[in-house]
């Protein structure tokens, strides 16, 4: 008999199992397609890919930007500005559709009940129309109060120039908005490539907009030049994804109707989700509130940290999470079958993630300035300015891989229809990166006699640590519910080892031939580390290192 996961607003546990009437031989056969593993696979690859090209023109995007502002008041305000509409855009948009709207979509197509699942997708767009327009205006009159929140320890000219770049900005909020809902949709027809790639479109109107006009405005007029340009690329980005969503689904049209279940379904998931991912977002945004109150220049380096430290993340743990929620979400049988389906899954996609996540931990601890240095030192930005981004990196390493693994196992409650346990360990999550950012930030560069400056690197360390708490208690919660999925001691052994020993190798690199021409230590470092540390893992005999170079021998034997 087919089982379908039904919402129940008595569990406290986010779903039960209900016997489903007799499905069509169409709708069987959906749902058994659905659930092929191979689809994940492809799947993440092409996030995996999409992303990178997403995240490449974003690198080069904030080179520029380090080129003509460096570590400046200018780009402090740049900085923090643009946190308050990239906040409410990820909360609205693709955190929460993906968890709430994917997953119950996902499930309608799989079982064959695509009318309600376009009638849902019609549905979402109406609401989120709406509820962009309400975001947009009041961002627009609330944006003193919320650079006041984001930033208090801004004060005078930096405080009203952070005010200006938020209330140009707000409009291209709404519209990363809708962008987020065509990528839910794509997602889940498998369609990952487009989605996932449309940021580019983003990322160089803000780079034409710098080479163009960085010559001959002040350090002032640039920066409200740039924030225009990024409204100018989320509109880009949007556009750039309906063709295709049209083609997918041709007839769709905005409507406001809530009395399907479904619909009702998905917006009661919102505010579980909308919590839990906004108390994750949260926990970037309380390090951008405590970096102000440290010396100029913590916010602006604190950014450029995190561009780099979530390149991983999104590489190699979203592409993952991403491909896997909406098959997660297409399971379908008993609930022992589930359980198992879930467990396949969830092993796989985490010794995939831990393959690459961990020597980018390793990486970002031993080889941060020159990580650094090749991609900001230009210009303003000095070698200086990448040690100080460095130890920020290094900061962020200690929590790396359970942040990556986490978004994982969060995915997987969604998939069961659980938003609420998520949310608790979200929530301790929160509380522990605020309590200790606190102590590591402000008081403990004075009890070490160190300059205060510093305080920007323990923001990042008690970040790690409260991620590991998290994953803790979410690896924990999930086996009570579907059985072990945990990574094996010497699986992870042999990966931890062989990063630091190709890592040991580079560092004595870097120390031989110095750091006077950045770009060429890089060059020749950090292949370097990748080489040998994919020889390593081969040696011991990790199947994702077999697997990746054997398909790039059999390539290069094609060529």
């Amino acid at each position: 008999m087919q089982v379908r996961i039904r919402i129940s607003r008595a569990s406290g546990r986010g779903a039960r199992i209900e016997p489903l009437a007799q499905r069509s031989a169409a709708g069987s056969a959906a749902a058994r397609r659905s659930s092929q593993p191979q689809l994940g696979l492809g799947g993440s690859s092409r996030v995996a890919a999409g992303i990178l090209a997403s995240r490449l023109t974003g690198l080069v995007r904030e080179r520029a930007i380090a080129h003509y502002f460096g570590d400046s008041a200018v780009a402090d305000a740049f900085g923090a500005a643009i946190r308050i509409p990239n906040l409410l855009s990820n909360l609205f948009g693709e955190g929460v559709l993906s968890a709430s709207f994917v997953t119950v979509y996902s499930k309608l197509r799989a079982l064959g009940e695509d009318r309600e699942a376009d009638h849902v997708a019609a549905a979402i767009l109406g609401v989120l129309s709406l509820a962009c327009s309400v975001l947009v205006l009041l961002g627009i009159v609330l944006t003193p109060f919320l650079v006041d929140v984001i930033a208090p320890g801004f004060s005078a000219g930096k405080r009203q120039l952070t005010i200006h770049i938020v209330r140009i900005t707000f409009p291209g909020t709404g519209l990363l908005v809708m962008s987020a809902w065509c990528l839910g949709i794509l997602n889940s027809h498998r369609r990952f490539l487009l989605s996932y790639t449309a940021p580019v479109a983003m990322n160089a109107a803000m780079i034409l907009a710098l080479v163009a006009l960085g010559r001959n405005d002040s350090e002032d007029r640039l920066v409200i030049d740039l924030a225009w340009a990024l409204v100018l690329g989320s509109a880009l980005q949007f556009l750039a994804q309906v063709p295709r969503v049209l083609q997918l689904l041709p007839a769709i049209r905005p409507r406001f109707d809530l009395t399907s279940p479904h619909v009702r379904a998905v917006l009661r998931n919102f505010g579980p989700i909308f919590l839990s991912r906004g108390v994750v977002q949260i926990s970037a945004y309380i390090d951008s509130i405590i970096g102000s109150y440290l010396p100029t220049g913590a916010v602006a380096a604190l950014r450029y940290a995190q561009i780099i430290s979530v390149l991983p993340v999104s590489l190699f743990s979203m592409s993952v999470a991403a491909a896997e929620l909406p098959v997660l979400s297409s399971g379908v049988g008993t609930e022992q079958e589930v359980a198992a389906f879930l467990r396949g899954r969830l092993s796989s996609g985490l010794r995939r993630i831990a393959f690459f996540v961990a020597p980018s931990a390793v990486a970002f601890l031993a080889l941060g300035d020159i990580v650094a240095g090749a991609l900001y030192q230009s210009g303003r930005f000095h070698y200086s300015d990448a040690v100080y981004v460095w130890s920020i990196l290094a900061g962020s390493a200690v929590g790396l891989l359970a942040t990556s693994l986490g978004r994982l196992y969060s995915s997987a409650f969604y998939a069961l229809f659980d938003t609420r346990t998520p949310l608790r360990f979200a929530i301790v999550r929160v509380i522990l990166t605020t309590g200790l950012g606190l102590l590591f930030a402000l008081p403990m560069p004075r009890w070490l006699g160190i300059d205060p400056k510093w305080g920007a690197a323990g923001l990042t360390v008690s970040a790690g640590l409260a991620g590991w708490v998290e994953f803790a208690f979410l690896r924990r919660a999930l086996r009570a519910r579907i059985g072990s999925t945990a990574l094996s001691p010497e699986f992870t052994l042999k990966l931890w080892s062989a990063a630091f020993a190709a890592a040991f190798c580079a560092y004595l690199l870097k120390l031989a031939l110095g750091v006077a021409h950045i770009t060429l230590l890089a060059a020749l470092a950090l292949p370097l580390y990748g080489g040998l540390y994919f020889a390593a893992t081969s040696f011991v005999g990790i199947e994702e290192s077999r697997s990746i170079v054997n398909s790039i021998l059999r390539r290069l034997r094609r060529a």
